[in-house]
């Protein structure tokens, strides 16, 4: 009987996760499926949670306190609304240890990843060394990186309670964020797009996510 390796048998996960919840989940780009066929995403998670890489649930980000990666049906839905092209330049905002600033560097974009995660920081310095096209930085999540600005596309990896303007302000003209907007009812995948001095936003699929530090409302005390 013949034996399969280690990576062929992650590549058959990747295949399943790809057909069987990407695919049955509209998701249709072909550079968004690419991306999530070709990235290991087992090697981004919490070692103990590696033979749950591939199931549809938010997932321990290797070396995090708490930051989870986003369950990938969610994240390759966002993906694919921000209409990702090869050249642009790329915000990911709260991604861990970063499997999505990998995704977006395999789909051509010039990545800057921020997180305010100590332990997921050096994980993603550590797993993306070697990727020219991607910086990680460590700093406040809402703040983004205006000084490696404008950017064509951000993705914010996970929930924001509070509008996102400190990251909506370094979008370039034309450009896309993403991310789940619990700000009021139930919360959705979301798509801000820049148009001049304006910026649209439309609602995409119902989704949920942990609320990203530096997004939830200010504390009130009722006396």
């Amino acid at each position: 009987m013949a034996t399969i390796s280690p990576a062929d048998q992650n590549l058959d996960q990747r295949l399943h996760m790809v057909n069987g919840q990407l695919r049955t989940g509209d998701v249709f780009d072909q550079e968004v499926l690419a991306a999530f066929l070709a990235m290991p995403r087992e090697q981004f998670v919490a070692a103990s949670n590696v033979p749950l890489a591939y199931l549809d649930r938010e997932t321990p980000a290797l070396g995090a306190r708490t930051r989870r990666l986003l369950r990938p049906l969610t994240l390759a839905r966002l993906l694919q609304a921000a209409t990702v092209k090869a050249g642009d330049r790329a915000l990911d905002v709260g991604g861990g240890s970063g499997y999505g600033a990998a995704l977006l560097d395999f789909m051509g974009a010039k990545v800057v990843a921020i997180e305010s995660d100590p332990g997921a920081v050096t994980a993603a310095r550590e797993l993306l060394a070697g990727r020219e096209r991607v910086t990680v930085i460590e700093g406040p999540l809402e703040g983004g990186a205006a000084h490696l600005g404008p950017f064509d596309v951000i993705v914010v990896e996970g929930a924001f309670r509070i509008q996102p303007d400190g990251l909506l302000g370094q979008l370039a003209e034309g450009g896309r964020l993403v991310g789940i907007d619990a700000i009021m009812g139930a919360p959705q995948g979301a798509l801000y797009e820049r148009r001049g001095a304006g910026v649209s936003r439309r609602a995409l699929f119902e989704a949920f996510a942990d609320t990203l530090d530096g997004f939830q409302p200010a504390a009130s005390f009722a006396f």
